[in-house]
């Protein structure tokens, strides 16, 4: 059982403050996002074999900034809700909370650099497969906090369960290996900067 470690967990202050506690997370997901190259990861998100029910590129962006937020203020209800107890199961509860807060936070920005970046596609899928049970144990501890806050954190628990499928399965269909993976961008498509059709999709019939 994950107790509360300061060492590890992130301010106080960030927790407590509703802009701090969004934009934290926010600010963090986006600035990994754009480090590992938007256009390089649209070519090699392409260039892969993918698992069905796979989303366009395009969805990664606006889903993503919409769970961090959601994260965010999740985190900033359970810690308001929970410091201001008197109950002291529930403020260690809470203190617990923002501990895998920030582990989870952790394991969720190093999977984009382990996947697209590294293109090392069994240690990404470890990652968000410890990320997505740590984030079901931070629901669950949460939950005896705040209920608000557990809901804010059930779209991003279903997204991780998601995601985790999307990884495994591309990782299984490519035979664990992204080397060399990136596909280049055909002459209609340069102008927009990324590809339309994934590598594996079949042909039209005409």
């Amino acid at each position: 059982m994950t107790t509360y470690i300061p060492s590890i967990t992130l301010p106080d202050a960030i927790f407590a403050n509703p802009a701090a506690a969004i934009l934290v997370p926010v600010g963090l997901g986006l600035g990994v996002g754009y480090s590992v190259s938007p256009k390089s990861t649209q070519k090699t998100y392409m260039a892969l074999k993918q698992p069905p029910l796979r989303p366009p590129p395009q969805v990664f962006g606006p889903m993503w900034t919409t769970l961090y937020a959601l994260m965010g203020y999740a985190a900033y209800r359970a810690w308001s809700t929970g410091t201001a107890s008197l109950n002291p199961t529930t403020v260690q509860l809470t203190k617990q909370g923002a501990t895998l807060f920030t582990i989870q936070l952790g394991l969720n920005l190093i999977w984009m650099p382990l996947f697209f970046g590294l293109k090392r596609p069994i240690e990404a899928t470890a990652d968000i497969t410890l990320l997505t049970g740590v984030t079901g144990y931070l629901t669950y501890v949460w939950s005896q906090v705040d209920t608000g806050a557990a809901w804010c954190l059930a779209p991003y628990l279903g997204w991780l369960g998601f995601a985790t499928y999307l990884s495994a399965g591309t990782g299984y269909l490519n035979n664990w290996n992204f080397a060399d993976k990136e596909r280049d961008s055909t002459t209609s498509d340069r102008g927009s900067g990324m590809d339309k059709d994934y590598v594996n999709k079949a042909p039209e019939r005409k």
